[in-house]
């Protein structure tokens, strides 16, 4: 078995990039000789040449002299530490833009690409990634604190005005993320509802701890399509959003077609592409203190974050 994840886990010192294969964390500078993989960070940068390093690694492990951690007592941290930016896409599938609307009694939207539109993105500062098993401060920040399981693609080749069919190819791996949204600092009061300077997307996305990922990196050539994967997310063991990738509104070729027009992806960069149908708001269900978020992505694995 030559398969692997790509972690960055605590060691004695300090983050690391590390190898997961089967149940065991490798060291992946040590497994591969190569000093320049203690970080996430810089294997990214030289992906093209780490991938087939990774994989001839990963098959020779068992027979490594490199000593194993046990995955189970290993801290696991954000994969990436840190990306250079977080682009996030807005309103990315067709049933979560429905729910959205009637929440704000307006029609539904028609598909925008029969507009000729492209698909738009906001910004999470990259430091506010959270951990896997992290636990994010919410109280007294926001009333309306919000989930949003995420497929996330990381970036393993500087892109710039990269068409659309060539798209995927400068994808290192995907990893889960959860955009967590403190709804009630979206809009600012005493602040007209008809003016343009209404909205205030950084309260609304950006504190600390409003990024969970991970646990890790599954490379792309072992995810194959990334638009037919399975997303879940649980509060508190009870099911809120259960859909798949192939429901994006923008795939995420479009997506890199449009953020590289332009403007330069760099590696490590993170694209959460969208979140499906079944967030707290149009429920009129928010997060609190003690509440378990658990999200699934099919072929990635589970991350788990708990609210305080």
């Amino acid at each position: 078995m030559d398969g692997y994840k790509l972690a960055t886990y605590q060691a004695s010192d300090g983050p690391r990039a590390g190898l997961v294969i089967d149940d065991k964390v490798f060291d992946a500078a040590k497994l591969t000789g190569k000093s320049a993989y203690a970080s996430v960070l810089g294997i990214l940068e030289d992906w093209r040449t780490a991938k087939g390093v990774l994989r001839k690694a990963a098959a020779a492990a068992k027979k490594s002299r490199v000593k194993a951690l046990p995955l189970g007592r290993t801290k696991l941290l954000a994969p990436v530490r840190w990306p250079s930016a977080i682009y996030c896409a807005g309103a990315n599938y067709a049933d979560h833009a429905a729910e959205m609307a009637r929440r704000m009694n307006r029609p539904p939207a028609p598909d925008p690409h029969t507009q000729g539109l492209k698909a738009w993105h906001f910004i999470k500062a990259s430091r506010v990634l959270a951990d896997p098993g992290a636990t994010v401060k919410i109280s007294p920040l926001s009333k309306e604190m919000d989930w949003e399981v995420e497929l996330a693609a990381v970036i393993g080749r500087t892109a710039k005005d990269v068409p659309q069919d060539k798209a995927l190819s400068y994808v290192a791996g995907y990893t889960a993320a959860n955009d967590l949204s403190a709804r009630d600092l979206g809009r600012r009061a005493n602040i007209s509802d008809t003016s343009p300077f209404k909205s205030d997307w950084t309260k609304h996305k950006t504190f600390d701890g409003s990024c969970p990922l991970g646990p890790w990196i599954v490379p792309a050539d072992d995810i194959g399509d990334p638009q037919s994967l399975g997303l879940k997310l649980w509060v508190n063991d009870v099911l809120k959003q259960d859909s798949n990738s192939k429901h994006m509104i923008f795939n995420l070729a479009e997506q890199i077609a449009q953020l590289s027009s332009g403007m330069t992806l760099h590696p490590g960069d993170l694209i959460l592409t969208g979140t499906p149908a079944g967030v707290g708001a149009a429920r009129g269900e928010f997060l609190k203190a003690g509440d378990v978020v658990r999200i699934w992505i099919e072929k990635i694995g589970t991350l788990t974050t708990k609210m305080a």
